[in-house]
């Protein structure tokens, strides 16, 4: 699929944001003062940052509030209430240690649950979806929570979590990588099932339906080449996970922690591209592009 640039921020940027918060709340660590200012104010940035840059793929980003509205149904709008209840939850707390009121740290664990619940909802954005077979597994959702952990540990402070966050990371995306190659396969998609007509005999491609490329097109196909692929596997690996960890075993301090963080993003950003990119929509086999 087609790898938007907005799509990309906000799973990446709210993920590390709501690690970030999921930490905070549970009180690891509690800061005081500034210190709580910025960590607080880092977290909420980053959350709101990346929820506010997935409005720039809507065609018509003020009917973003319309996604409230289909809870019932739609994994979009549950996110949307999900984040907003973990951002609304958690203020209380980050004033408090901010001010130091010393408001009860049960507050801060619901709002922690809460954020772990929206990153969740995330990532059954993704794996609902049958139509991508790559997606369509509890792997997807095993990503999204390896990257929130690490993320949100590094930036945090959390070396030995982030340590664990780092190898749960490599692992996910090893196997990510393993199973998501075979699963177009595995689920045997042909044209026939694409289009439905399978039950009456063999299906093929006559003749294209247009001459020129349209929105599913666009959106819906998009083609990474094996070599570059195998290059960007490497660097979201290595950036995201071998790297940070290999530097958490030097004497932490504050400047180390920021260039891992640096690190983890660059290979959240590589790992996060090459999940859309390499995601192949049933679309596809409609248009002769598989």
């Amino acid at each position: 699929m087609h790898p938007a640039p907005s799509v990309i921020a906000f799973t990446v940027l709210s993920g590390m944001g709501f690690g970030l918060l999921a930490f905070l709340g549970l009180g690891l660590p509690a800061p005081e003062g500034w210190t709580a200012f910025f960590h607080w104010g880092l977290g909420y940035a980053l959350a709101v940052g990346g929820l506010s840059a997935s409005t720039l793929h809507l065609g018509n980003p003020q009917r973003a509030l319309k996604a409230f509205s289909q809870w019932q149904t739609s994994w979009l709008s549950r996110e949307a209430w999900a984040a907003v209840a973990t951002l609304l939850i958690l203020a209380p707390v980050a004033l408090s240690d901010i001010f130091g009121l010393g408001l009860p740290r049960t507050v801060g664990q619901v709002g922690a649950l809460l954020a772990v619940l929206t990153v969740f909802t995330t990532s059954m954005i993704y794996a609902q979806l049958k139509t991508v077979p790559r997606w369509n597994s509890p792997i997807t959702q095993g990503l999204f929570f390896s990257f929130m952990v690490t993320g949100g540990a590094i930036l945090s402070g959390n070396g030995k979590i982030a340590l664990a966050g780092c190898a749960l990371t490599a692992a996910a995306l090893v196997t990510a990588f393993a199973i998501g190659d075979k699963a177009f396969g595995k689920a045997a998609q042909t044209i026939g099932t694409a289009t439905g007509l399978n039950r009456v005999g063999s299906v093929k491609v006559f003749e294209h339906p247009h001459t020129s490329p349209n929105y599913l097109m666009r959106e819906m196909i998009h083609i990474v080449a094996r070599k570059h692929a195998e290059k960007l596997r490497l660097i979201a690996l290595a950036a995201s996970a071998v790297l940070p960890f290999l530097l958490l075993l030097l004497p932490v301090s504050p400047a180390l922690f920021a260039v891992i963080a640096l690190i983890h993003l660059t290979g959240a950003l590589t790992a996060r591209w090459l999940f859309f990119a390499e995601a192949e929509h049933v679309v596809g086999l409609y248009y002769g592009q598989r």
